[in-house]
């Protein structure tokens, strides 16, 4: 197993909606939606909600024993909301900073982790665990956190062979007080963001997305409730020795983007739209957003910090070309030209847009205009199409660069020839 990759996808899945654009404490969106995901709420509220809101996560997957030597190791990890207050004072509180001095939950990570299981036999066990209230003062800052409690129900059942069924369920056992319809009182006794991760030393995994074929219709049994378990680590290797059970729809072996600069915790896919508007925000939101705490901060300031190649990787990279394409996308050879009408087209000759195939307001805008042909084109097929730009186009410069926006294109019955005289 690589530590270090199953570490980063771990910790992208706890800290994903942590904080969300556009990264204040004034923000509404970071007031009522933040710790969505994978959240586990005490049975009372879930009940008082006729089991809308759940109060277990459940796993379920497979593992082959082959070995008759493998063993289990499941881990739990969420996170508890940690309130930070402003102390109420008449007068300045000495020593105090107003670094952080605005109402905020922080968060806590809390990890659950069970003795190693022997998987030679069925097994059911069942793991309770506390975590204390606590209550801090920081000059003028008070943090304090709620007593949570929950138990972990872990059960193995062998099956075919030497495969194994692993059901592991968390519950939220936390009591509540009276006030059970308060929606802070509740996320303070909340598992957010649960996932739970299973290693099996000396066993393998059993893909519940691309199951072994002599295990389809036991992976098809497995019940997964809030959660999917996917394999981590290296894919070249084919490690099946780890599986995360995360709240967040993942497939095999997923990685976090070499071209990803760090955490935004508002996304797995837009770090380059999420950097960019940070960089846009105006001074005085820039100093709210260095307020909030250490992770909104860290934002803040790799934003500013990158460099403007960093940020180009960020625009997108090709990782593949499959090579049945190669003389498609690559071709040894390109098209100069082609007849249109007994006229032979080329690149740099005038012609009349004449849209038939289509019928979009574009086509209805450009129908009859007078363009430039920039590139004649082949599509797989072998029909021509013509990659054209318009003569009266104030950004025409750009569009003879390639640029989407300026440049069009217009199979070859669909432009009219212009032979100059």
């Amino acid at each position: 197993m690589n530590r270090d990759l199953v570490d980063k996808i771990v910790n992208a899945v706890l800290y994903e909606g942590y904080i969300l654009y556009p990264y204040r404490a004034s923000s509404k969106k970071n007031q009522r939606e933040r710790f969505t995901f994978g959240r586990i709420y005490p049975q009372e509220y879930s009940d008082a909600q006729n089991g809308r809101e759940p109060c277990l996560m459940q796993t379920e997957c497979l593992v082959r024993n082959e070995s008759h030597d493998a063993a289990l190791e499941i881990t739990v990890r969420f996170l508890q909301p940690l309130a930070r207050e402003v102390c109420k004072a008449t007068a300045p509180v000495a020593g105090a900073s107003d670094a952080f001095a605005q109402v905020w939950l922080e968060a806590i990570e809390r990890e659950v982790k069970l003795s190693p299981i022997p998987l030679n036999a069925s097994i059911k066990r069942v793991h309770e665990f506390t975590f204390p209230a606590s209550h801090s003062i920081d000059g003028a800052i008070i943090r304090r956190n709620e007593m949570i409690c929950g138990r972990i129900e872990l059960e193995t059942r062998p099956l075919e062979q030497s495969v194994l069924k692993i059901s592991a369920r968390t519950f939220n056992d936390t009591p509540l007080p009276a006030e059970k319809d308060n929606h802070d009182t509740v996320l303070m006794r909340t598992f957010a963001s649960t996932h739970t991760i299973l290693q099996v030393p000396g066993g393998t995994f059993v893909s519940l997305l691309d199951p072994d074929p002599d295990c389809v219709e036991l992976a098809g049994a497995c019940r997964n409730t809030g959660t999917w378990p996917v394999l981590v680590g290296e894919k070249e290797k084919q490690e099946r020795d780890t599986m995360l059970s995360s709240p967040i729809i993942l497939y095999d072996y997923p990685q976090i983007a070499p071209e990803s600069a760090g955490d935004l915790f508002d996304s797995t896919e837009i770090d380059e739209l999420l950097t960019l508007r940070v960089q846009a925000l105006s001074d005085r939101e820039k100093i709210e957003m260095r307020r909030v705490d250490e992770q909104a901060r860290k934002i803040l300031e790799r934003a500013e910090n990158l460099r403007p190649e960093q940020i180009l990787k960020m625009h997108g990279t090709l990782r593949e070309v499959r090579k049945t394409n190669e003389e498609f996308f690559n071709p040894a050879q390109r098209r100069e030209s082609a007849a249109v009408n007994g006229v032979t087209l080329k690149a740099g000759d005038r012609v009349r847009i004449c849209p038939k195939r289509r019928a979009d307001v574009m086509d209805i805008a450009l129908n009859g205009k007078i363009a430039i042909i920039e590139a004649v084109e082949e599509d797989v097929d072998k029909n021509v199409h013509f990659a054209v730009v318009l003569e009266d186009d104030p950004g025409k410069d750009i569009g003879m660069m390639r640029h989407i926006g300026h440049r069009f294109f217009y199979g070859a019955d669909e432009v009219e020839p212009l032979i100059e005289r």
